[in-house]
């Protein structure tokens, strides 16, 4: 058995792919496969209407939202937000928690005027920062953060603390769908779809009406969010495949009980990794404060270079797969998206103690 941690492209449920391979070469009797219908056929408009309605019922939300399905990843969006959102004389507040945070806030400063509201990259991006020294500009046109870095393994909250009424932005591509939150008190949403959703090459936006309506208009067209609202993510050429697997995903989680079976899932597993770093007596030094730690992407160190590049080789051997750290910041990082069985957070939390045991 293969445990995948890989930190996108990365797990998917098994339930999902052997549904995809049953549907593979005829889908739903049309002859064809989803691989090569028409972004225009009667097949994939049903797809990609139940991709939005299946995702608005998991996250609580009516007509004032709108699903998008777009391209570019989230290193896009980290332009097309200003583009659309940031007008000339306003400005936009930028969180950052982290490395994603930082790119996020260094694309937008090429675009418009932006403030650093908070930054925890004093600390080596370890830690959240402190909301009593917060103070957003409910003038702002929007306020943007990450609600989980998984290079750093920081993650904030579902329950965000109150920023104010500025309409709220954030990235959630390494988290969205893994736990309940308040849906209705984000502005827009975006995620990469490659962790959590499904395959790469897609990526969802989860925009209020308003924010579609204010903005601008002196865009090329392709790059305006009312484009692809109004054409029902139909434009141009979609990502076909991807989108039809995002659905599939979607109709898993309902089926496996929602967002809160995925965090009761999810944090089980976390818990059985952060069981083995804190009971290792040092062997392994976690890199996230314990209250920000994430239940995505669980990084850690040990205590040399030497022994982290065995530990990969030993646990690679033992078919886990992905831990590797990003190439940034190396270190170990175990990612257990929703797709991730218990097992194997059980079977890696088995392996480290026994690593710790012979080496410690």
């Amino acid at each position: 058995m293969i445990h995948n941690f890989n930190p996108g492209p990365a797990a998917l449920p098994p339930d999902v792919i052997a549904r995809a391979q049953a549907e593979l070469a005829d889908y739903h009797g049309c002859g064809m496969s989803v691989l090569e219908i028409s972004h225009r056929s009667k097949e994939y408009e049903a797809i990609n209407a139940a991709a939005e309605a299946n995702l608005k019922a998991l996250l609580g939300l009516g007509d004032d939202y709108r699903v998008l399905f777009m391209q570019g990843g989230a290193s896009m969006q980290f332009a097309l937000i200003p583009l659309n959102l940031l007008p000339a004389g306003a400005t936009a507040e930028y969180i950052v928690t982290g490395t994603w945070g930082e790119k996020a806030y260094e694309e937008a400063q090429r675009v418009g005027a932006v403030r650093l509201l908070a930054s925890t990259a004093a600390d080596g991006y370890r830690s959240l920062p402190s909301i009593d020294a917060i103070t957003p500009d409910p003038q702002a046109a929007y306020l943007h953060l990450t609600t989980n870095e998984t290079i750093q393994g920081v993650q904030w909250p579902a329950e965000l603390p109150d920023l104010g009424s500025v309409p709220l932005v954030a990235d959630m591509s390494s988290d969205f769908l893994s736990r309940p939150f308040p849906a209705q008190r984000f502005a827009l949403i975006y995620a990469g779809a490659q962790k959590n959703l499904g395959p790469a090459g897609v990526t969802v936006v989860v925009i209020r009406q308003d924010m579609i309506e204010r903005g601008r208009k002196d865009l090329p067209v392709i790059m305006r969010y009312a484009t692809f609202a109004k054409n029902n993510s139909l434009y141009n050429t979609p990502p076909v495949f991807a989108v039809y697997m995002v659905n599939l995903v979607l109709e898993w989680i309902k089926d496996q009980g929602g967002l809160a079976a995925m965090a009761e899932r999810n944090a089980r597993k976390a818990a059985l990794v952060y069981a083995a770093i804190d009971g290792s007596d040092g062997f392994y030094s976690g890199h996230a404060v314990p209250a920000a730690r994430s239940l995505m992407n669980v990084t850690f160190r040990l205590p040399t270079p030497e022994l982290e590049k065995q530990f990969l080789n030993e646990a690679q051997a033992a078919g886990m797969v992905g831990l590797a750290g990003h190439r940034s910041v190396g270190g170990i990082r175990a990612s257990l998206y929703n797709a991730v069985a218990p097992e194997s957070a059980a079977a890696l939390a088995d392996f480290m103690q026994d690593f710790a045991k012979r080496h410690g």
